[in-house]
């Protein structure tokens, strides 16, 4: 029987069980922030199984999303059809037997493989004249004030109010997985802090990731360093300033930084997908801000402390990659023994909560 979902007018159905298809963001953050159109789509069908397009880097975070069925690896190139990779995902898609296809980008490429693919319901966005891919259109996108309002939006039928508040991105990350994790790093089980010093554009990346490490190790926490190959370096500086329990983690594989973020006892990160994950794992997470606001970029779960410069940065946010000032001022003025002194409030206030339970 049908009954009210928690959107104005729309109810719950549990007898439709046509397959849904994403197509989501495929940048790491609006990644994870997409788990919350997942929750979104189930609260109105929990009986529709829901796949995600994805690229070979984010594919590793479909396995800690609840309630996604698969993901589809979409690797096209990029500035390129490719229209033989688009006819060949589109007899993939075609194989499923999907009902309803959401099409997050604008653009026209995302939407080419599930109109060849024939799916019947293509929602999406008014954008670069897909007049014939996009078979459901919304208007109004502009008038959003968030990127996770206009992805929900293609969730719930046209003109639905939109809620305040969403369902945040809940990660499962199993305890026997993150066991072996640590164990085949050799982490043994003392209070870490997670450092995700990387970001897309350096504008978003602290400038004491190294000093903050050595503090940490100083106050007996283990420090680990995660991220990707481009933070090779930022790991190398990190340990040379910290010593031997700082370690680094830094790989190419994204499952690792997920387990890593969940492992840890506190993650801190800059604005970027780490941060989402780490936050979406349920990890206390300290999200530093500097070019950017956290209100607008931060993520959807609560953060355990956002830091930002207590000085006045007249170009703050600014919302761009690279400092136009030649400052750096928005990061160079968050003090390293500011942000160890909020880390360890931050585990302090984990622990007596955990001693409460």
């Amino acid at each position: 029987m049908n009954v009210n979902s928690p959107y104005q007018g729309v109810m719950v159905d549990p007898d439709d069980t046509r397959p849904i298809l994403i197509v989501p963001y495929m940048w790491i953050g609006d990644f994870v922030r997409g788990h919350t159109v997942v929750r979104v789509l189930k609260e109105r069908w929990p009986n529709r199984p829901v796949d995600l397009l994805v690229t070979r880097l984010v594919a590793p975070l479909v396995d800690y999303m609840p309630g996604v069925r698969s993901g589809i690896v979409w690797d096209l190139p990029r500035s390129q059809l490719a229209l033989a990779k688009q006819w060949e995902l589109a007899a993939t898609l075609r194989a499923r037997n999907y009902g309803t296809a959401l099409v997050m980008p604008r653009t026209w490429k995302s939407a080419l493989a599930p109109a060849l693919a024939g799916i019947p319901e293509r929602i999406g966005f008014v954008g670069e004249a897909r007049f014939g891919l996009i078979n459901q259109w919304r208007w109004g996108e502009k008038k959003l004030p968030r990127m996770i309002d206009k992805k929900c939006a293609l969730a719930l039928p046209d003109g639905t109010p939109l809620p305040p508040e969403w369902p945040v991105p809940q990660f499962r990350v199993p305890a026997d997985e993150i066991a072996r994790w640590r164990q085949a790093n050799g982490l043994g089980t003392g209070p870490a802090v997670a450092l995700g010093p990387g970001s897309v554009g350096s504008s978003k990346r602290w400038t004491y990731y190294a000093e903050a490490a050595r503090l940490l190790v100083e106050r007996g926490l283990d420090v680990w360093v995660i991220g990707g190959p481009g933070e090779k370096n930022l790991a190398n500086e990190i340990i040379a300033a910290a010593g031997p329990r700082a370690r680094d983690l830094t790989t190419g594989d994204l499952r690792n930084g997920v387990i890593g973020m969940a492992a840890a006892n506190v993650a801190v990160a800059n604005d970027s997908g780490l941060m989402h994950i780490a936050a979406a794992v349920g990890t206390p997470t300290v999200g530093i801000f500097g070019p950017t606001s956290p209100q607008l970029w931060g993520p959807l779960n609560p953060l355990a402390a956002t830091v930002q410069t207590k000085t006045i940065v007249p170009c703050q946010p600014c919302h761009k990659p690279v400092c136009t000032m030649n400052n750096h001022a928005c990061m160079r003025d968050i003090p390293a023994e500011d942000v160890a002194g909020i880390i360890q409030g931050v585990m302090a206030e984990a622990s007596n909560r955990s001693a409460q339970i």
